[in-house]
């Protein structure tokens, strides 16, 4: 992926790095809706990520497909992206995990994991978690946690993404933490966007409401939530 902005210079060296963005959920917990597809001021989150990675320096990006496919890739034809469809998307977020790993060319020192209903990231959100990768006085993947609370995206190294092509750690597990304490580094942080998404519809009309931002469901794009 072209990127607009490259790293380096510092204390430290600029990494390669790669991004799996998983698109490939059926929204069941907001009643099928495909939620890349919503729209936050008239932009898709999937394209609102994709330039959020692209502005921190991702090399190449990964998106998982599976349901909504056709629809979702035709959001994202314009980028310098790879595709990778998880046939077996209702099986859960972590087929999709090793679909988009395997997918990437490499090799990388760092790899985003992004689910794409995160609506608040940034470039500098992820040029965060780089930082808290570079840093990092052990483990092999880095969880942003916010007040408690596991936030995404997190960040793998070449250990923990092998681990996972081996089928030997499940990083999508809400209990990462406990099961696998020895390859993760918690970075603590104050940053909510790590922990806003949107799982429900009473997400989406929430977050519209704090923000004053209009969000708008693929479904039915004229009936926007304000």
């Amino acid at each position: 992926m072209g990127c607009l902005l490259k790293q380096g210079g510092g204390l430290y060296p600029r990494l390669r790095i790669g991004a799996v963005l998983l698109a490939a959920g059926e929204g069941r917990r907001m009643g099928g809706v495909a939620k890349p597809l919503i729209r936050l001021q008239g932009v898709p989150l999937i394209r609102r990520l994709l330039v959020a990675l692209s502005g921190a320096g991702a090399d190449e990006v990964v998106i998982v497909t599976g349901f909504a496919r056709e629809a979702i890739e035709a959001q994202v034809s314009s980028f310098p992206v790879a595709l990778a469809h998880n046939a077996s998307y209702v099986q859960g977020q972590q087929a999709s995990v090793r679909v988009g790993l395997a997918a990437l060319t490499g090799p990388f020192d760092a790899v985003f994991v992004v689910p794409a209903d995160q609506p608040l990231l940034g470039a500098g959100d992820f040029t965060e978690l780089i930082g808290a990768f570079k840093k990092r006085p052990r483990g092999h993947v880095v969880v942003p946690v916010v007040e408690g609370a596991r936030g995404n995206p997190i960040v793998l190294d070449e250990v923990a993404h092998a681990r996972v092509l081996a089928s030997e750690a499940n990083l999508g597990c809400r209990h990462l933490v406990d099961r696998h304490p020895e390859l993760v580094h918690l970075h603590e942080t104050a940053n909510q966007r790590f922990v806003t998404d949107l799982d429900t519809l009473s997400d989406v009309e929430s977050l519209a409401r704090s923000t004053g931002w209009r969000f708008e469901l693929p479904a039915a794009l004229e009936a926007a939530v304000q």
